[in-house]
């Protein structure tokens, strides 16, 4: 789940770094922290906590050092000691949400996430996001929208507020989420450039291709320099046998987007459906040399081969597929 938490994971908020240490053995516990000596650094935090009073920051420390370990429910400890301690802290407060959203509890995130907002309007982005995907959680759609606009300074009810919820929900597969927020998007600004995108995308996964194209038609005449669109417009045409029509949206594809794997092997199948397997072999072979590790490419080239009558190269192409799907679903 996800690059929202580098902040969490390669730091503290620059404020925190910088804070003035409540005494010597804190200090130091947070350099080894810094420093990545994460046993040491919590071993320091154990004496601090037999101290009475125990040190105020202790806790929170403890969380990051357990948030840094992936050591979620810990993390949560202390964190909630730390809010104990002292209700107004903050980057606890923030932290606390953000480690619950990652335990899958994210309606028990919302609360922290929403006061750690409020309290730090602006300081840091990456809590609107794990705010926003919360909510998409518990189905508080509008709220959702709110936060992923305001990590972007987008307008609450403007369409690209509605086309960046639609993108979001369609990454946490919340299909009719997306679709909802992807046709409002289109409905407020009908010229908007990515909201028939994300419906052709939907379309596909439903294996509706005349909508799909359809769609995929509209958002070529609003972008036409996007090569994600003649990639997917290759790929509907490859799956209603049209070869001829898929093989020029794929060229095109192929210019906008040269190191883009996902042209050359449909490509590669658009040249098998036109009995033209050794134009095929070659687009997946290029495929390959890019993306050796790509099993699509190998079980597609396999079958290239036999169409050639290569069943030694055909043979080790179908085993190569199998032994990286193999490996991708472990």
């Amino acid at each position: 789940m996800y690059k929202f938490f580098l902040f969490c994971l390669m730091g503290l908020p620059l404020c925190y770094l910088m804070a003035q240490p409540a005494g010597p053995s804190l200090n130091h516990a947070r350099q080894l922290w810094v420093q990545g000596r994460l046993d040491e650094a919590l071993a320091e935090t154990e004496a601090l906590r037999k101290v009475n009073p125990e040190p105020a920051e202790v806790e929170r420390l403890r969380g990051f050092i357990f948030y840094q370990q992936n050591k979620l429910s810990e993390a949560d400890s202390s964190f909630a000691l730390a809010l104990q301690q002292d209700p107004k802290d903050k980057d606890a407060m923030e932290m606390r949400g953000v480690t619950l959203f990652r335990m899958g509890r994210a309606a028990d995130a919302i609360p922290f996430l929403e006061a750690a907002r409020a309290s730090i309007p602006g300081a840091n982005i990456d809590p609107n996001y794990v705010l926003g995907a919360s909510y998409l959680q518990v189905q508080r759609y509008d709220d959702a929208r709110h936060a992923f606009a305001a990590q972007y300074g987008f307008a609450p009810d403007s369409a690209p507020a509605f086309l960046l919820t639609a993108r979001m929900a369609l990454h946490q597969e919340l299909v009719a989420a997306a679709e909802q927020s992807a046709q409002k998007a289109s409905q407020l600004d009908p010229k908007l450039p990515g909201a028939h995108l994300i419906l052709a995308e939907i379309a596909l996964a439903r294996a509706d291709t005349t909508r799909a194209i359809d769609e995929l038609e509209k958002e070529q005449a609003l972008n036409p320099l996007n090569g994600e669109i003649y990639d997917r417009l290759g790929d509907a045409y490859v799956r209603n046998g049209q070869y001829d029509k898929a093989q020029q949206a794929l060229n095109c594809a192929v210019l906008l987007e040269p190191n883009a794997t996902g042209p050359y092997i449909l490509l590669g199948k658009a040249l098998l459906g036109q009995q033209n397997p050794l134009m095929a072999a070659m687009y997946l072979e290029h495929a390959l040399k890019m993306d050796p590790g790509n099993y699509i490419a190998h079980s597609i080239l396999a079958q290239v081969y036999r169409a050639e009558g290569r069943k030694d190269d055909a043979a080790r192409e179908f085993q190569m597929a199998e032994k990286l799907q193999s490996g991708t679903q472990h």
